[in-house]
């Protein structure tokens, strides 16, 4: 059997011999990056050159792969030299990273049962804020995608003597245990058309960090990814000190305006990394809106801050900023107010009842601001979306006549459940207002169509039937009747099918 110190000394020798691999592929793989790219990027000029000469849709294509293969020669470029990026280390709250990302994954929850097992949610690391949280982002990612249909992923956080652990465990499709130790190495991957970069990214982070990552998989039952973090914070690291002036007798809104130089100075430092990824505008709009939050706070305003809260939800609804920058912007707030009220009821005497109430209140109205800006965001991200599709719906011509008693339904795009039901409205309509006796569905411009929208659109053609109309079918792609097979979709005696649109024409003397 062995001993404790005999498989510490294994694991570390484990972790060095991949540190050592991924090294050597890294600066291999960087020096053939860095010449492939420099020549892709000219051929990608004359391009460019040649369309506006003689456009023409073969350049437009070999321009659009030429790009993807630049982004991804980028992406290594990126992975194998990390020490580029002279992001500072800081204090990182890793659950509330983790609650922050997994709110990015909101439209899977319906599929996915997510599971949290948060403990030690105080504890801080320190580390790389941006590039720790593009890491864990790509392990949920993966997560996600790992599982096909309905599943669960478990997330765990914890502290154990001088070391955090986070494990992400899926119950997905699981990872041949040949190919666990090719895990991390760039152009590795499980997916179809995956790079491997994300997970390059993910291991080169965690070793950044001094961390180790541990991968255990069964290939059916599901993966779990284990990372161990050293605890080497120092406790000044987290600690937000204004050092603001309190005059004897001071109320505490007195005690703000006083400060209020100092109370912007300290924002402005506490919030830098975030608002390098907005425009100038929006940040100017932090400050003037962290002015109001503060008087609203102070003199328990609720109504006030709910109509801030919603004003400010719709604005960073028009943005591109990304959520999850929102969110921890809030959170940088909510902290620096807190030190505020810190610094003047040192001063203050306070009993410890009428601190409870003060946190109680405080908390709440943070919570109510949180509740209504996200509240206002998404009802304006809907209504945007509901725009789109209203102007989708109203380009979008269902049936184009081309006889007295024929027509065709050119299907184009991604169709989804909403607008297959909406194709379904509208061309029963259309069939009965122009007595069509036969249609051409013709699907070959069909982008994305899964299987639940399959099932939908033949059973528009049985609606088409039951008013007399004739149905052909052209244009089904490979992947179509892959599913319509899955799905034990039979067509015959209810529809014809052919391979192309110009030939349905064709057979029924339109040429």
């Amino acid at each position: 059997m062995r001993s404790k110190s005999q498989s510490e000394n294994q694991s570390v020798q484990d972790t060095d011999h991949t540190l050592s691999r991924l090294a050597s592929i890294g600066q291999m793989a960087a020096g053939i990056a860095h010449e492939v790219r420099n020549p892709l990027t000219a051929v990608k000029g004359f391009l460019q050159l040649m369309q506006k000469e003689s456009p023409h849709a073969f350049l437009e294509t070999a321009s659009s792969e030429l790009e993807r293969a630049i982004s991804t020669l980028q992406n290594l470029l990126e992975v194998a030299k990390p020490d580029l990026d002279d992001e500072p280390f800081v204090a990182v709250n890793l659950c509330s990273e983790l609650e922050a990302i997994l709110y990015l994954f909101q439209d899977q929850i319906y599929r996915v049962h997510i599971e949290k097992h948060f403990l030690n949610t105080d504890q801080m690391i320190y580390g790389k804020r941006n590039q720790l949280k593009k890491a864990f982002f790509n392990l949920l990612k993966n997560a996600f995608e790992a599982i096909p249909d309905r599943g669960t992923i478990s997330i765990q956080h914890y502290r154990m003597g001088d070391s955090v652990y986070v494990t992400i465990q899926d119950t997905g499709i699981g990872i041949p245990e040949e190919k666990l130790s090719l895990l991390g190495t760039p152009f590795f991957s499980m997916k179809e058309n995956g790079t491997g970069m994300g997970l390059a990214q993910v291991f080169s982070t965690i070793y950044q960090h001094g961390a180790t990552i541990d991968v255990k998989s069964k290939e059916g039952k599901g993966t779990t990814f284990t990372i161990i973090f050293p605890v080497t914070l120092r406790l000044e690291d987290g600690v937000i000190d204004m050092q603001l002036q309190y005059i004897s007798g001071q109320s505490l809104r007195d005690f703000i305006l006083q400060n209020e130089d100092r109370i912007h100075e300290t924002l402005s430092t506490q919030v830098k990394d975030l608002l390098q990824q907005v425009d100038s505008r929006f940040s100017k709009n932090v400050f003037e809106t962290f002015q109001k939050m503060i008087h609203f706070l102070v003199e328990g305003r609720q109504h006030e801050l709910v109509v801030l809260a919603k004003e400010r939800g719709q604005i960073g609804a028009k943005t591109d900023i990304p959520l999850v920058v929102l969110l921890e912007l809030i959170q940088t707030k909510r902290k620096v107010y807190w030190e505020i009220l810190h610094q003047y009821f040192k001063q203050v005497d306070l009993d410890k009842e009428n601190f409870f109430q003060l946190e109680r209140k405080t908390n709440s109205l943070f919570d109510t601001y949180i509740m209504h800006y996200f509240s206002s965001y998404i009802e304006y991200k809907d209504e945007l979306l509901r725009a789109q599709r209203e102007i989708i719906d109203d380009l979008t011509v269902p049936i184009i006549p081309i006889s007295s008693t024929m027509a065709v339904l050119p299907i184009l795009g991604t169709v989804d459940t909403y607008r297959a039901k909406r194709i379904q409205e509208r061309a029963l309509t259309q069939i009965s207002t122009l007595k069509t006796e036969r249609i051409i569905i013709d699907l070959s411009g069909v982008a994305i169509m899964d299987t639940a929208v399959v099932g939908h659109l033949f059973r528009i053609v049985e609606g088409i039937s039951l008013m007399g109309c004739k149905a052909v079918v052209t244009g089904i792609r490979p992947e179509i009747a892959n599913t319509m097979i899955n799905m034990g979709i039979s067509l015959t005696g209810k529809i014809e099918t052919k391979g192309t649109l110009q030939q349905a024409i064709e057979e029924f003397g339109l040429k």
